[in-house]
């Protein structure tokens, strides 16, 4: 018993160093991992807040969603393209998800401002990235009812044809006569 004791007594202060240097080490990274989140929400309470906050690419994803938001909302779409690339090959599937609607939803606000102006031609290509974009989010998530909706509206925007194989380069006549054009009217109000 007693030399139970004595190896005791030898190895109890190498145990109790050893547990203050891990609560240590454990103390200073949750430190770190707060100031780090504190200096994360800082900056997007600064981009909700309408200041803008450069973001770089290795930003957590929230970050790099609220940037994105903020350039979704100002027209700034071509800058908001590779965060939303970014996102979507990223690990969270929600913020995919999110980064995907944010930017297809853009794209749809746009495109109706153009048709709005009678801007028939500018209109089509974001009509079409806009169904791009909700195709992309619904193959991630495929219950999400915004998503359908909003591709149920682009859909009716811009039909998609079957596209036509042809082995020569001459289109035959009935192909370039279309019965229906791209844009068949605005849907007005809920169906």
């Amino acid at each position: 018993m007693s030399g139970f004791r004595q190896w005791l007594r030898q190895i109890f202060p190498a145990a109790c160093l050893t547990a203050l240097v891990v609560a240590l080490l454990l103390a200073g990274w949750q430190g770190t991992r707060a100031a780090l989140d504190h200096r994360t929400n800082a900056a997007i309470a600064q981009l909700v807040a309408g200041r803008d906050v450069p973001v770089n690419d290795n930003a957590p994803g929230a970050l790099q969603l609220a940037r994105l938001h903020f350039l979704t909302i100002r027209d700034r779409l071509d800058e908001a393209q590779p965060i939303a690339n970014r996102l979507a090959i990223g690990d969270d599937a929600q913020l995919a998800v999110a980064a995907l609607i944010d930017l297809a939803n853009a794209r749809l606000r746009a495109a109706l401002d153009e048709l709005a102006s009678n801007n028939i031609d500018p209109a089509i290509p974001l009509v079409r990235l806009a169904k791009e974009g909700y195709r992309r989010a619904l193959a991630i998530d495929p219950g999400l009812w915004d998503a359908k909706y909003n591709l149920d509206i682009t859909m009716r925007l811009v039909r998609d044809f079957p596209q036509i194989e042809v082995s020569g380069e001459e289109l035959p006549p009935e192909v370039t006569k279309r019965l229906w054009t791209d844009l068949p009217g605005l849907p007005r109000g809920l169906p």
